[in-house]
C-alpha cells in the first residue's frame, strides 16, 4: 500500500518543480515576493496600522448592520445642538420628549432617508394676556355726555350772580361761624337734617330760632321734644325730626365725645341722615369731598341734561352715575350750581326753557314747559275750541284747509259779536269768602310747599 502512494507523491513533487521552474511562475512569484516584502516592510513601519484600520471598517460594516445605534447617536447630537427653548420643560415634558425620541427613533430606522426632526413637537403659541403685562391696565370704557362742558360753562354763567335761596340760605351759611368748630359742625349737621323736603328759607328761619337758645348738643339733649318742635315749626316732617334730631344729638354724644362723625359711614348710622346729607356734611363741615350730594333738583336737572346713561329713579343712582364719568374736583361745586340753577331757571313744573343757555343742546328743552295759556275758567266762561297739531294741518289738501279756515274765521266772529258775561269776579270773591271761614289764604296766594329734599 505504501508504495503506490510514495510513487503518487513523487510523482507530484516532480512536476511542481517542473513548473515552478518556468519563467511566468518565476517572474509573477518574484512580484509576489516583491510585494509582500514591501507589505511587509510597511506593516514593520506602521507597526500594526493595517490590523486596526481592518477593525475599525469591521467595527463600522457592524455598525451599519445596528441602524439604532446610529439613529440614536444622531438624535442625541440634533437635541444637544438644538437651541434652548424661551422656558423651563416641566418633568412632565420631560418624559414625553424622551417617549418621543425613542418612538421616532425606531420609526427612523425603518427608513433611513428620512429627515431629521426635534424630538419635539411644536406648541401652540401663548395668549397674551393684557393685564399681565407691566405699566398695562385694563381699560374701561369711560362714558360721558355730549356736550356736557358747555353746558356746565353756561350753568355757570346763569349762575354767576348767585342770587338763588341756597346762596343766602342754604346749609352752608346756617351756622355760627363764630361758634367752636365741633359745634359750627353740629349746626351744620342740624340745618341738613332740617332742610330736607323744605324750602331754604323755611330752614334759614327754623335755624335762626334754634341758634338764638344756644344751639348745641348739650342744649338740645337738655330740651324737651315740644319746646324743639315749637323752634323748628313749620319745617315738613317737623314732628319726626324732633325725634331723629334727638336720638342722632344723643348718639354723637355718647359714641362720638360730642362731635359728629368724620366718615360717611359713622354719618349714615345717625338717624335721619342719609347719603346726600353725609356727603354734603363731609364737605362743609369737614371740607374732605367724599361724593356728589344728590337732592331732587341735581336729580331732576341731570335726567333732563341727559347726563345719566339711562333715565334714574332715585337720587342715590343718580348719584352712582354721576360720580363714574363726572371728574372729581366738580363734585363739591356740582350741588350748589344745579340746586340753584333748578331753584330759578329749570323749575321742577314749568321750567323756563325760552330762558335757558342751554335750550340748544339740552334734550328735554320745550318738553315740559308749553306756552302759558290763561284759565278760561277764570278769565271767561266761553268754551275753548280745540286746536289741532301742526302736522295735521299740513296733512290736509289745499281746498280742506281752506275750508278749515274759514269756518274758524266764521266762529270767532260769531264769538266776538255775542257778548257774554265776565263772572271771574264774582267767582274770586265767593272762594274768597269761603277761604277766609275756613282759615285758608285767599286766592292767588299759597302755603304748601314743594317738597325738596
Amino acid at each position: 500500500m505504501l508504495a503506490p502512494v510514495r510513487s503518487l507523491c513523487v510523482y507530484m513533487f516532480r512536476r511542481l518543480t517542473v513548473r515552478m521552474n518556468s519563467p511566468y511562475f518565476t517572474d509573477s512569484t518574484a512580484v509576489l515576493d516583491t510585494s509582500a516584502r514591501e507589505t511587509m516592510g510597511k506593516s514593520a513601519v506602521n507597526k500594526g496600522g493595517i490590523r486596526r484600520l481592518r477593525s475599525r471598517m469591521a467595527q463600522g460594516l457592524k455598525s451599519e448592520d445596528d441602524p439604532p445605534k446610529v439613529k440614536a447617536e444622531l438624535h442625541e447630537q440634533s437635541i444637544s445642538d438644538a437651541p434652548l427653548q424661551t422656558h423651563a420643560q416641566t418633568p412632565a415634558e420631560t418624559v414625553s420628549s424622551c417617549k418621543n425620541t425613542t418612538t421616532k427613533g425606531k420609526k427612523e430606522a425603518v427608513d433611513d432617508q428620512a429627515p431629521l426632526t426635534s424630538p419635539r413637537k411644536s406648541r401652540r403659541g401663548r395668549l397674551k394676556v393684557e393685564y399681565e403685562d407691566e405699566g398695562v391696565e385694563l381699560k374701561r370704557e369711560r362714558w360721558e355726555p355730549c356736550d356736557w362742558r358747555t353746558q356746565l360753562s353756561f350753568i355757570r354763567e346763569m349762575r354767576s350772580k348767585q342770587d338763588a335761596p341756597v346762596d343766602q340760605m342754604g346749609a352752608g351759611k346756617c351756622y355760627d361761624a363764630e361758634a367752636p368748630p365741633e359745634v359750627r359742625r353740629y349746626q351744620v349737621l342740624i340745618s341738613l337734617m332740617l332742610s330736607s323736603q323744605t324750602k331754604d328759607h323755611v330752614t334759614a328761619g327754623a335755624m335762626q330760632r334754634l341758634r338764638e337758645h344756644d344751639l348745641s348738643v348739650d342744649t338740645v339733649l337738655n330740651m324737651d321734644e315740644e319746646t324743639l318742635g315749637k323752634l323748628i315749626y313749620p319745617v315738613g316732617f317737623w314732628r319726626t325730626k324732633v325725634k331723629y334730631i334727638k336720638q342722632a344729638t344723643a348718639l354723637i354724644q355718647q359714641e362720638f365725645g360730642g362731635d359728629i362723625p368724620d366718615t360717611v359711614e359713622g354719618l349714615i348710622r345717625l338717624p335721619g341722615v342719609g347719603p346726600k346729607m353725609a356727603h354734603l356734611a363731609m364737605d362743609i363741615a369737614w371740607n374732605q369731598v367724599s361724593g356728589i350730594g344728590v337732592d331732587t333738583h341735581v336729580h331732576r336737572i341731570s335726567n333732563r341734561l341727559g347726563w345719566t346713561r339711562k333715565e334714574t329713579k332715585t337720587p342715590e343712582e343718580t348719584r352712582r352715575d354721576l360720580e363714574e364719568w363726572l371728574p372729581r374736583d366738580l363734585w363739591s361745586e356740582i350741588n350748589w350750581l344745579l340746586v340753584g340753577f333748578g331753584q330759578q331757571v329749570c323749575l321742577p313744573v314749568g321750567p323756563l326753557c325760552s330762558m335757558c343757555l342751554n335750550q340748544h343742546t339740552c334734550p328735554s328743552a320745550h318738553r315740559s314747559s308749553p306756552s302759558k295759556k290763561l284759565k278760561s275758567s277764570l278769565a271767561s266762561p266761553t268754551p275753548q275750541v280745540k286746536e289741532e297739531p301742526a302736522d295735521a294741518s299740513r296733512s290736509r289738501c289745499p281746498s280742506q284747509s281752506r275750508k278749515h279756515t274759514a269756518q274758524q274765521e266764521v266762529s270767532g266772529n260769531e264769538r266776538q259779536e255775542k257778548p257774554t258775561p265776565n263772572h271771574a269776579p264774582s267767582l274770586l270773591r265767593q272762594r274768597n269768602r269761603r277761604n277766609r271761614k275756613e282759615g285758608a289764604p285767599p286766592s292767588g296766594q299759597t302755603s304748601v310747599f314743594t317738597p325738596d329734599s
